[in-house]
C-alpha cells in the first residue's frame, strides 16, 4: 500500500511523502484491539485470512519507484519476528537510494537492533501503557519496550512513539504521566503520538476514544517536558495537536489535516522564521 508517511505515523521523516508499505505474516504479541489483526495474527487465529502475494525485494524497490514513495516501511504486521527478510528487502531500498522504516511493538534485543542499524532509519515504537500487567496481558514485557527504546535513541535511530488511547486500560492520570515523563527523560524531541481507540477484533467493550481525551494525554506529554506531542485519528478535532510547532518562536512549521500536509514553513530542516533546527530527517 503507498500511505502518506504520517499515516505510519512519522511526522518528523520527509513531511507530505510517501511511504511504500508492506506487511508479513504474524506477530509475538496478540493484543485483543490489534487493527492490523487480518496480519498479524495470521499465524493463530484461523479467521485472519489475509491472502498471501509472494514477491521478491527488488519488486517491492520498483514499486515504491512507481508510487514515487521514497521510503519503504515493514508495518501491518511486527517487523521484528521478521526481520532477516525486511533487511534483504532495506539491502535493496538502500541501493536504491530510499529511506527505511520499522513500525513496532518494540519488544527488542540488543542483537536484533544491531543487526537492523545499518539498514533502518526511522522506527516507530508502539507504547500500549505503562504498565507490566497490562504487557502481560498482551503477550509483552514492560520493561524490554522501554529498554528498546532507550537503546534505539542512544543507536541514533529516528525514533517516534505511538500510544493507543484506550479508555480504562491505559488513560489514567497517573499511567499517562508516567510514559510521558520516561519519554522526556529519554530525549525531549522524541515525538510522542496520541492515537483514538475505535472497536475492533476482539476489544468491542469500551467506548472509542473521545477527542477530549486525546487532548488531555497530549497536555500531559507536553507538561511532563515532551516538544513534539501529537493527537492522531481524528482530524480537526484535536486543536493545535496536529501541528508542529516550532519549540523556539511556536511558530507553526508543518500544518496538517488528518494525514494531509497543509503548509510546511521549514528551511533546510529548520523553521523558517527564527532558524531553530527541527529535528527528525
Amino acid at each position: 500500500q503507498a500511505d502518506p508517511i504520517e499515516k505510519k505515523p512519522f511526522f518528523h521523516g520527509l513531511p507530505g511523502a510517501i511511504a511504500l508499505s508492506f506487511g508479513m505474516m504474524g506477530c509475538d504479541y496478540h493484543c485483543g484491539y490489534c487493527q492490523n489483526w487480518i496480519t498479524s495474527q495470521a499465524l493463530r487465529d484461523k479467521e485472519a485470512v489475509s491472502p498471501v502475494m509472494p514477491v521478491s525485494a527488488a519488486h517491492l524497490v520498483a514499486m515504491a519507484k512507481e508510487q514515487g514513495a521514497p521510503v519503504l516501511a515493514s508495518t501491518y504486521n511486527e517487523p521484528l519476528i521478521t526481520s532477516e527478510w525486511a533487511v534483504e528487502v532495506f539491502q535493496a531500498a538502500k541501493q536504491a537510494g530510499l529511506r527505511t522504516a520499522y513500525i513496532s511493538n518494540g519488544n527488542g534485543t540488543p542483537e536484533v537492533l544491531a543487526y537492523l542499524k545499518p539498514w533502518v532509519d526511522y522506527y516507530k515504537v508502539d507504547l500500549k501503557g505503562f504498565s507490566q500487567e497490562e504487557y502481560r496481558k498482551l503477550g509483552g514485557q514492560l520493561a524490554g519496550v522501554l529498554d528498546t527504546i532507550r537503546r534505539l535513541v542512544a543507536m541514533k535511530f529516528w525514533v517516534e512513539i505511538v500510544t493507543l488511547i484506550i479508555p480504562g486500560f491505559n488513560d489514567s492520570e497517573q499511567e499517562l504521566r508516567g510514559m510521558a515523563e520516561f519519554l522526556a527523560d529519554v530525549s525531549p524531541d522524541m515525538p510522542w503520538h496520541v492515537t483514538a481507540f475505535h472497536k475492533d477484533y476482539k476489544m468491542m467493550e469500551p467506548a472509542n476514544t473521545t477527542a477530549q481525551s486525546l487532548i488531555r494525554a497530549a497536555e500531559i506529554g507536553q507538561r511532563s517536558g515532551l516538544r513534539f506531542v501529537y493527537a492522531g485519528n481524528l482530524p480537526g478535532q484535536v486543536g493545535p495537536f496536529e501541528h508542529t510547532f516550532c519549540p523556539t518562536c511556536h511558530t507553526p512549521v508543518v500544518k496538517r489535516f488528518g494525514y494531509r500536509i497543509l503548509e510546511v514553513a521549514l528551511k533546510d530542516g529548520a523553521c523558517a522564521q527564527c532558524h531553530t533546527r527541527i529535528p527528525g530527517i
